[in-house]
């Protein structure tokens, strides 16, 4: 049971983290130029400097919770990120039309329960198969 525990905690964190780690890689970094303008359209102040720490929070972040190293850290890391995304970009309640309103609800909606899973990781830690709980095993009763 404790085998099964560990892969489904490796592969969850996989699976959670993926998307940060290629938003990162796969835009934010080769389309940083571009990025930053639309940064600067949302009212994202200091744009390039807030796109670089951005994609530092969304590598190291997503790395340290799939590896479970300082996966707490990690986890605070992607919260910010979620936390400023969310209020810079889908900020629906500042929308009148209908269909723009509903389409940003839904994307809000998806980063808080995103911010939920690092509240959960920062409450328990990035459990079995990880780096943080190397050599912690504990006997089932």
């Amino acid at each position: 049971m404790q085998f099964l525990q560990g892969i489904g905690s490796l592969l969850g964190r996989v699976m959670l983290c993926t998307i940060f780690f290629m938003a990162a890689v796969g835009n934010k970094i080769p389309n940083f130029t571009a990025v930053a303008q639309f940064m600067s359209t949302k009212g994202v102040p200091a744009s390039r400097f807030m796109l670089a720490g951005a994609i530092v929070f969304l590598i190291v972040g997503s790395l340290s919770i799939i590896v479970g190293y300082q996966a707490r850290s990690g986890a605070f890391l992607l919260l910010i990120f979620l936390l400023l995304a969310s209020y810079f970009f889908h900020d629906f309640w500042n929308l009148s039309d209908a269909h723009a309103k509903q389409e940003q609800t839904i994307q809000f909606m998806k980063n808080l329960s995103m911010m939920g899973a690092m509240v959960f990781i920062i409450a328990n830690g990035s459990g079995r198969m990880s780096l943080d709980n190397l050599g912690t095993r504990k006997k089932e009763t």
